[in-house]
């Protein structure tokens, strides 16, 4: 009889421990939707007058429209090749 009741015990505590995993699947799955939707509030509301598309030219490629303007961004120290590696980076 002690082993039967053992056994039912194990099945409630199973069923406790899968109702408490629950939770954290829920609370992760709620984020991903509430930070996705955060997302696509933050794009709309971009005044962007026109999309973006990167233009390709001899030696570089440009991007032309969409929300940056070259003057906010940070000047850059001298030129770079397209397929130099960074100074840190092991062959």
């Amino acid at each position: 009889m002690a082993r039967a009741q053992h056994g039912t015990t194990s099945r409630a505590k199973s069923r406790a421990q899968s109702r408490t995993g629950l939770l954290p699947l829920a609370a992760g799955i709620l984020s991903a939707v509430a930070l996705t939707g955060a997302a696509f509030a933050t794009v709309e509301a971009a005044a962007c007058t026109g999309s973006a598309q990167y233009i390709r030219h001899d030696n570089h490629i440009e991007l032309v429209g969409g929300c940056v303007n070259g003057t906010e961004l940070p000047a850059t120290s001298g030129t770079r090749q397209a397929n130099a590696l960074p100074e840190n980076s092991k062959p």
